[in-house]
């Protein structure tokens, strides 16, 4: 079976516009194909699609983009503002924090633009262009240059994306960087052209009380209160290109931003959600669910909950080290809960039910209607064996990979040493390079931290791998009689990666023969042993999944297709609603700073609720913030289909206006990166009256919201119809009360 083939099947389906109108992770590129943007105005939709996406124009595309490496922001302001939610930014404001200022308890909210602060390693990237490359690819394969398993791979398209940037206009440019990538299984192929901002600056940051209220309580959590909002901005080159930190650099000059609501939402409103959704599996099968439930979840749970104790416990003691460890924390734990909810989810709603009545439907249409040399017959044949074959290798190879390459941070300074500083003459650049990582890194790490994290993982390792690195047998065994406890204190007592001075001027031979470089060798040798034991399976189920994908869409031709995520710009859109989660239990659809009060536990570090804020409850000094109820509204729903990576997305009105921030998902839809189940499935957003209120009434940095547009109609347009009719229903039977008073 052939690529081509493949690539019609997909092109057949890119022209229909059936499409439920809360399900999809849109290609901008394709909102005219598919007709989504008349399935939009159909939902209430006031722009045209050029507003949303031009490729030879400005439009709201250009407003949004990646902040970091997994999360996604928007611009609110012609000088480059850029709001997105605070555990995206969490970990700048960890970098600036330190017991003498701890932004992370306290917040942190700039006076002037010369008091915001630069952030190392923090960029901003836009779309600049897409292009479709898919002919290209397909050229390539039929001409034998590339393999169809070959032409999925990184190192392959990540080639192609450089010897197509060396042939545009944009080469040599600035902040200029490309990416080619599949979609629908390999069946379409996109190349993005970024332009990258690197001079991004923390401008505010609420305290954790309210950025991280709730913690991981309420994470995943409805109904929820979280300002889960900060704010940063770009600066350019006085040519409003991308330039490298420099006190000469200005703010952005943005080409776009977005216009902030105040007029805020009502029950049924169409709101939509752009953003760079990180990674979905809808065309999953039900032998990969298997998978999860019987490895990949439970080692995940297992590993990551028992590091996160020892963090926690250590983390409780000491504020250095609550500081240095609070964004590993956060990162950790949050996949970690969302993974037990994904379990918890694809049990309740029988989601293995779903595939398997799905692929049985296929495996009828293949045998009927297609020829057997076309190989859609063999396609779940090829992915049953390739996932049920390839557990003996992915297990151990998860299992190293999150208890000793994500956990044991000894290994990661050293193996950075003897990549870099073990060459018979060393490179000045490769010393300094050395020496800005070590100075990065022994700011947050802490040595007896890490040695109980080894202890563990270690032992864990040992317990659950049957086929373990070398180290084990060689060194663990063979010197220390197969005592982990003896090794881990020999390891930490004589590695030099235990201390950044000691790492700093260690030589090329200390570093080779370093304990912790042996430990880290070893640990990636065997994964790369496991690596490789897994190709054959991996390259199966890329064409048994490849098939799978093409033939879905041929088999259902008047279907609108999505392609899985894959971290690139998304159009996703629905309705602001409420839902039932369970019998007798009913889920209003927007929450308040009520609710916030309700929630306050003084003695929990996670419901503490500031005191200026409980003033200006009390007080109701909500300002023009409150909806027309006089409610200060804090958090919201909608049905929009998003995934980790839309963290930070704005989510906006009709008109493209700004009224929330994406930040969560809810714990009954965790299963929904694999099936969306669009009765319980929500986004949860901040509500940016709520954002605006923290900013202007709560930390009195008002001076942000001048740069910003705000835009304001009737007010009584946000209230809820029933909300009016309950209001009508009472005034109606006061009014009845009085008049049977007078006819008696």
């Amino acid at each position: 079976m052939k690529v081509t083939k493949y690539l019609i099947a997909a092109v057949a389906v890119l022209t229909v516009c059936s499409a439920r109108a809360d399900e999809g992770m849109w290609l901008l590129q394709l909102m005219k194909q598919q007709n989504s943007i008349d399935m939009m105005k159909k939902q209430g939709l006031k722009l045209a699609a050029d507003d949303l996406y031009n490729p030879n124009g400005v439009s709201l595309k250009d407003a949004v983009g990646i902040f970091g490496g997994g999360c996604t922001g928007e611009i609110i302001s012609p000088e480059g503002l850029i709001l997105t939610n605070h555990h995206c930014g969490y970990g700048a404001i960890q970098q600036h924090s330190s017991v003498e200022h701890d932004y992370l308890t306290d917040g942190f909210w700039a006076k002037s633009r010369n008091e915001e602060l630069p952030t190392p390693g923090l960029k901003f990237r836009f779309v600049h262009r897409i292009v479709d490359i898919t002919d290209l690819v397909n050229a390539k394969v039929k001409a034998g240059e590339v393999t169809e398993v070959d032409a999925l791979t990184a190192p392959f398209l990540g080639k192609l994306a450089k010897e197509e940037l060396e042939k545009s206009d944009l080469k040599g440019k600035p902040g200029i960087e490309v990416r080619a990538l599949p979609f629908y299984a390999g069946n379409k192929f996109y190349l993005f052209y970024y332009k990258v901002y690197s001079d991004v600056r923390m401008v505010a940051a609420p305290p954790s009380s309210v950025g991280k209220f709730g913690g991981e309580t309420d994470n995943w959590m409805w109904p929820r209160h979280t300002g889960d909002f900060s704010i940063f901005r770009i600066y350019a080159g006085k040519d409003n290109r991308p330039a490298e930190y420099s006190e000469e650099n200005v703010p952005y000059k943005a080409e776009e931003f977005l216009k902030v609501s105040l007029d805020g939402y009502k029950a049924d409103d169409f709101t939509m959600i752009m953003g760079f959704p990180g990674s979905t599996e809808r065309y999953m099968t039900s032998y990969e669910i298997d998978e999860m439930f019987q490895v990949s979840g439970p080692q995940r749970i297992d590993i990551r909950g028992a590091r996160q104790d020892i963090l926690k416990e250590d983390m409780a003691a000491s504020d250095k080290v609550r500081i240095q460890y609070a964004s590993k924390y956060a990162n950790s734990s949050n996949y970690w809960k969302n993974t037990i909810g994904m379990l918890r989810g694809l049990k309740k709603l029988d989601v293995k039910a779903l595939k398997e009545a799905q692929e049985a439907e296929f495996q009828a249409w293949a045998e009927q209607n297609t020829l057997p040399e076309e190989g859609f017959v063999d396609a779940l044949g090829m992915i049953r064996e390739a996932v049920n074959d390839n557990m003996a290798y992915t297990g151990p190879l998860q299992y190293l990979s999150e208890a000793m390459v994500r956990s044991v941070e000894i290994m990661t300074p050293a193996l950075v040493a003897n990549r870099m500083l073990t060459a018979e003459e060393v490179s000045d650049e490769a010393k300094a390079q050395a020496k800005e990582y070590y100075a990065n890194f022994y700011k947050d790490y802490n040595l007896p931290t890490d040695r109980k994290v080894a202890r563990k993982m270690l032992s864990m390792v040992k317990e659950n791998v049957k086929d373990l690195p070398t180290v084990f047998a060689e060194v663990i065994d063979a010197q220390f009689g197969g005592d982990i406890d003896a090794y881990v204190d020999y390891l930490y007592d004589n590695s030099v990666f235990t201390d950044e001075a000691k790492a700093s001027a260690a030589t090329s031979e200390q570093i080779k023969n370093d304990p912790a470089v042996v430990l880290a060798t070893s640990v990636l040798n065997k994964m790369k042993e496991l690596r490789e034991k897994a190709v054959p399976n991996l390259q199966k189920y890329a064409d048994g999944h490849r098939l799978y994908v093409a033939g879905l869409m041929r088999m259902q031709p008047d279907k609108a297709w999505y392609s899985d995520a894959n971290f690139t710009i998304r159009l996703t859109y629905g309705q602001v609603l409420p839902y039932e989660p369970a019998d007798g239990v009913v889920y209003d659809y927007y929450t308040t700073l009520k609710g916030v009060m309700e929630k306050e536990d003084s003695s929990n570090p996670e419901f503490v609720v500031p005191a200026k804020l409980k003033e200006l409850y009390e007080a109701k000094d909500f300002g023009p913030y409150a909806n027309c109820k006089g409610e200060l509204p804090v958090a919201f729903l909608a049905n929009c289909d998003i995934t980790g990576g839309n963290s930070g997305s704005p989510m906006m009105n009709s008109r493209g206006e700004l009224i929330g921030l994406a930040f969560d998902g809810n714990w009954e839809a965790m299963s929904g990166d694999i099936a969306f189940e669009p009765d319980v499935q929500r986004t949860i957003g901040v509500d940016v009256r709520y954002v605006l209120f923290v900013i202007d009434k709560f930390a009195g940095a008002d001076w942000l919201l001048d740069e910003m547009t705000l835009v304001k109609s009737d007010c009584t347009k946000a209230c809820d119809q029933k909300d009016v009719k309950k209001k009508e229903t009472k005034a109606s039977k006061k009014n009845a009360k009085k008049a049977d008073k007078k006819r008696k």
